[in-house]
């Protein structure tokens, strides 16, 4: 059988490698470099800078342990551009190595649906026509251009833009305190910049999977570094000047206080709204629906409503996950059931773990306490308080904690969340024990190595 995918991002190349493995003949299709927004512009490119924000965060607290003398360092943006570059290349590479590997056939070039599971690629060498005995659809999806915000990529930035300054700003104001306003907020205060950051909602990280005392710790710390933050505000006017912008803020409630006020900024970064990715890939001539705002409608099997045609990644929404490591899983699933038509497999949502590479690190798997009492659940929350564990003490690591919620009676893991350092590697003990229906018991009677920071979760365990 011949399978077309079509998007070499995350879920896209993760479908081609599996398919190839299973010994099916596999076109990969992607209009631009393979890898996709997380490689290109997404979670790679944010780290790359994180890295370096991380070091200059590190330098500045020599004294703290014991070090003296020496001159603090500086950013220099091209070369923290070009080793971010580099560290794409190497992984682009590696992506083209493995494809080459396995067999896949990687086109370049605009893939459009000529119906059923036809598809024709327009590239630089002309087009051609393709037909599959199923076709992948992992497009992906790019910023949304806000009415008054749309990026002018010199001054009015896109959350792409800002991976690409070239000299540090001197005021940057981001709109929207979600995962990648807060990650570019810290990202740009280590580098020098004075940062504002204006979220509507009345926390930041305003997502039902992020727990709420987690949001109220990232905001204090952030504080710490200097970040202004105004939660329940929005942007409401930019005025241009020579010498940079004039943000007007106000209530993002219009009946509610303070006043609008004025901000001048030499940057705006605009990090909220995404869109699916389909413009001219000619859905209607498959029959493939999607939902009012254009997401692709799958149902449980993640098959669309044209036969034989499946969708993957973020090109399905919000209402999924819109996570690599989620689009990786559906790619798998997406050819298990490409395979195995009989006996189709349904995705699982319900154990996902999520990383946000902020400043303390966040990682977070299964329900938050409020989700757990809305499904109606009866749970309990046990905390540790990162400081409490002496590697923390000894790595001078002390902002977060360790938060477990369990079911009443049976003890059973329904949610972890963990913010401090290396939460993001952390979390994935807890995913496993709640992938496999573990108890807060199993947890606490699991030997941790000492003095280890995963001790937290066996110490909250505990409690």
């Amino acid at each position: 059988m011949k399978v077309i995918i079509i998007g070499a991002g995350p879920a896209g190349y993760t479908a081609a490698f599996s398919a190839a493995d299973a010994g099916l003949e596999t076109i990969l299709i992607e209009q631009d470099a393979p890898g996709g927004t997380c490689l290109h512009a997404g979670r790679i490119p944010t780290k790359s800078l994180r890295a370096t924000a991380d070091i200059l965060d590190n330098a500045a607290r020599y004294a703290e342990f014991g070090l003296a003398g020496g001159t603090p360092p500086t950013p220099d943006m091209p070369a923290i551009l070009a080793r971010k570059e580099r560290v794409i290349s190497v992984l682009e590479g590696g992506l083209k190595k493995t494809a080459a590997a396995k067999g896949v056939c990687l086109m370049q070039g605009k893939a459009s649906f000529i119906g059923g599971k036809a598809i024709r690629v327009s590239g630089p060498e002309g087009s051609s026509e393709l037909e599959g005995g199923a076709v992948v659809l992992a497009a992906g999806a790019e910023p949304l251009d806000l009415p008054g915000l749309e990026p002018d990529h010199e001054r009015i930035l896109s959350s792409t833009d800002a991976l690409n300054l070239r000299e540090v700003p001197a005021h940057l104001l981001i709109v929207g305190g979600g995962v990648i306003g807060c990650e570019l907020a810290q990202v740009y205060r280590s580098f020098g910049a004075r940062v504002t950051l204006v979220e509507g909602q009345g926390r930041l990280l305003p997502l039902p999977s992020v727990d709420a005392d987690i949001s109220r710790l990232l905001q204090r710390e952030m504080k710490k570094k200097g970040i202004a933050i105004e939660t329940g505000r929005t942007v409401l006017n930019i005025k241009r000047g020579q010498d940079g912008l004039l943000v007007t803020t106000g209530p993002a409630d219009k009946n509610a206080a303070p006043a609008p006020r004025d901000i001048a900024v030499s940057h705006v970064c605009v990090t909220i709204g995404r869109r699916p990715r389909t413009e001219g890939l000619n859905l209607a001539a498959a029959g493939i629906r999607t939902d009012e705002r254009g997401w692709i409608a799958a149902n449980e099997f993640l098959e669309t409503s044209a036969p034989g045609v499946y969708a993957i990644g973020d090109i399905l929404g919000p209402k999924h996950i819109m996570l690599a490591h989620m689009a990786e899983a559906e790619a798998r699933t997406a050819i298990y059931n490409i395979l195995h038509p009989e006996a189709p497999r349904a995705q699982r949502y319900d154990v996902v773990p999520s990383a946000i590479f902020t400043t303390p690190e966040i990682g977070e798997a299964g329900l938050t306490e409020e989700q757990a009492k809305a499904a109606g659940l009866t749970v309990k929350a046990t905390v540790l308080q990162t400081r409490e564990l002496g590697k923390a003490q000894a790595m001078g690591e002390l902002a977060g904690f360790f938060k477990l919620i369990t079911e009443e009676g049976t003890g059973r893991l329904v949610g972890a969340h963990i913010a401090g350092a290396h939460a993001s590697d952390l979390i994935a003990e807890a995913a496993l024990a709640m992938q496999k229906g573990c108890t807060a018991e199993d947890l606490a009677q699991t030997i941790h190595a000492h003095p280890t920071l995963a001790e937290g979760l066996k110490e909250a365990a505990l409690r």
